[in-house]
């Protein structure tokens, strides 16, 4: 799949740069379409090796987290959950351990340590599969809150918008906090309702009523504070948050007589690795993408869509960010080079910028992670799967266009 898209943004932009020259007359369409092939290829790298520090800091912060115990807590915390929305599964089936520590990754915003978890978790729910080629109830469900699921801390896109020169990178936290938070939802319900999964069970609601308590709580605060007050408690609770964790995490490894600086060192050391394997893949989709903006195939594609939203009445801006929304479901990667490009575009802190970030943060990437987790056990057949994760996707993308307009105008 992301090989076809990545050979489609080049013939795309061949054809419409060989329009834009024998049609609209413009000669000089090449010269930029390969000025955007050097210039991306130098942003490629910009990004990466400005990445390297951040990403084993955050990695070295997560090593003392799991020597600490916390990830595990939190894994046995969630598992009840488990148990009651997937009935197939039995209690204490490795299958529970797996797929919390997953989705407790994808918490944390740990992209690397989610993806092997996951495939884990879907080896061990194929075990209980009675037809090991079509997907079980229990995988599927697994699969749309995996590609849905909330992220408290979007690291990645803070990292971007760090690196990117924001001055604030954590101004976009609540935002995507509440986008991702309707993903979820909106994945949850319609796969209960497919599923017919008792949703009124003491448990399931006390977890779903506490969750969405909390997130009605937090919208009602900010829904009372102005424009200028709302960005800033939004980024004082954001980076709040942020540096309590790792405090958090400190001290509980420090009392457990944890080595925290050796153990923050091993931690480090994998976020040098992952930064550094990241630049031929995020150099790839931003040449792909550089030369499909500057041949003009991008800007034709915005302004019919443009056109159509300015005819119905609507405000347009959001328009400039959908490329990063049409682009998470198919590719993590293009849709991150999506958002970069957008913010490199128009201003990592403009409305646009902001809005490309809040939606990569607020879904995942159904197409990729549906492949990857079922392609490593054999399935062949879906059902329900991908029907149910592309609606927790337009529900993620239509909250982050919403939110967006209350929170950045």
């Amino acid at each position: 799949m992301l090989h076809r898209i990545w050979l489609g943004f080049f013939l795309i932009a061949f054809a419409s740069a060989l329009f834009q020259w024998l049609v609209a007359g413009d000669a000089e369409v090449f010269q930029r379409m390969v000025a955007s092939l050097f210039d991306m290829a130098g942003l490629a790298v910009q990004l990466a090796i400005g990445l390297i520090g951040l990403m084993a800091l955050w990695l070295g912060v997560v090593a003392i987290g799991e020597a600490s115990g916390l990830v595990d807590k939190l894994a046995r915390l969630l598992s009840p959950l488990f148990v009651r929305l997937m009935p197939d599964v039995p209690r204490g089936h490795p299958a529970i351990s797996s797929m919390t520590l997953n989705l407790s990754a994808n918490v944390l915003g740990l992209d690397n340590a989610a993806t092997p978890l996951g495939i884990k978790a879907m080896k061990d729910l194929q075990e209980l599969n009675p037809n090991p080629t079509v997907a079980s109830n229990a995988q599927i469900l697994f699969l749309v809150l995996n590609t849905s699921s909330v992220t408290l801390f979007p690291v990645t896109v803070l990292l971007y918008r760090a690196q990117m020169g924001a001055p604030d990178p954590a101004a976009v936290f609540i935002p995507i906090l509440i986008a991702t938070s309707c993903s979820t939802l909106a994945g949850l319900l319609v796969t209960a309702w497919v599923q017919r999964i008792n949703l009124r069970d003491t448990v399931v609601l006390a977890c779903l009523g506490g969750g969405f308590a909390l997130l009605l709580a937090l919208v009602g605060w900010f829904s009372t504070l102005t424009a200028s007050e709302l960005q800033r408690q939004s980024s004082l609770l954001s980076n709040l948050l942020i540096i309590s964790l790792i405090i958090l995490f400190l001290v509980v490894a420090h009392r457990r007589a944890v080595n925290v600086y050796e153990t923050f060192i091993e931690g480090a050391k994998q976020g040098f690795e992952t930064a550094i394997g990241i630049i031929p893949y995020l150099l790839a989709m931003l040449v792909a993408i550089g030369v499909f903006r500057a041949s003009g195939a991008l800007e034709l594609v915005l302004e019919v869509l443009r056109a159509g939203v300015g005819g119905l009445g609507f405000d347009t801006r959001w328009v400039e960010a959908m490329p990063t929304a049409l682009m998470k479901p198919l590719s993590g990667s293009g849709a991150r080079a999506m958002m970069i490009d957008t913010m490199n575009t128009y201003g990592v802190d403009s409305f646009q910028g902001r809005l490309a970030a809040t939606m990569q943060g607020s879904t995942e990437t159904t197409f990729y992670t549906l492949a990857v987790y079922f392609g490593a056990v054999g399935i062949r057949h879906a059902r329900h799967a991908l029907a149910c994760g592309l609606v927790a996707d337009a529900a993620g993308i239509t909250a982050a266009i919403v939110v967006a307009y209350w929170f950045y105008t």
